[in-house]
C-alpha cells in the first residue's frame, strides 16, 4: 500500500502504460501542448484511456463526464457492489506538480458535492462508495490512486 498524495486514507496505487486495455480502440499517443496540441485533447484521451483501464479491470462505467450545477465528475464506475467516483488529472509534464496533488481539498469538497447530487438520482442505494485519482503524465503513463478521500 502506497499513501496517497491527495489524502491522509491509506490508498492502493497501480501504475500502468496508457496503451488500450480493451477491445476499444483509444488513441492514447501523448499530445505536444506546446506546439499546438490541445491540453483539453490530452485530457479527454487521458478520460478514456482511464475508463478503458476501469473496463479492462472488471468495472462498469456508469457515467462520465456527469455534470450537474455543482460541477463535474469525469468517471463513475461500478465493481462488486462499490461505487467510485474518479477525477481523472493529466498533465503533459510535472512542471507543477503531479495530477494527483493537484486534487486539494477544495476539488475533493466539489467532488464530494457532485457525488452527493448523483447519489440522490440514483433508484438505487450504493452503500460503499470511494474516491479515486487517476494520474495520467505526458509519457502515457496511469497511475490510478483508489480510495484517496
Amino acid at each position: 500500500m502506497n499513501t496517497a498524495l491527495v489524502g491522509p486514507a491509506p490508498v492502493d496505487t497501480e501504475s500502468v502504460d496508457m496503451a488500450p486495455v480493451d477491445s476499444e480502440s483509444v488513441d492514447t499517443a501523448p499530445v505536444d501542448t506546446q506546439r499546438g496540441g490541445s491540453r483539453r485533447r490530452f485530457g479527454r484521451l487521458g478520460e478514456e484511456a482511464a475508463a478503458a483501464w476501469y473496463r479492462h479491470s472488471g468495472y462498469a462505467v456508469l457515467a462520465a463526464n456527469w455534470r450537474c450545477p455543482e460541477g463535474e465528475i469525469d468517471l463513475i464506475v461500478s465493481a462488486a457492489g462499490t461505487v467510485a467516483f474518479v477525477e481523472v488529472k493529466a498533465r503533459t509534464t510535472g512542471r507543477y506538480g503531479t495530477g494527483a496533488e493537484a486534487v486539494d481539498w477544495r476539488k475533493q469538497q466539489k467532488v464530494r458535492s457532485v457525488a452527493r447530487h448523483w447519489l440522490a438520482q440514483q433508484d438505487q442505494h450504493y452503500p460503499d462508495l470511494r474516491f479515486d485519482v487517476v494520474d495520467v503524465d505526458g509519457r502515457g503513463t496511469l497511475q490510478v490512486h483508489t480510495g484517496c478521500f
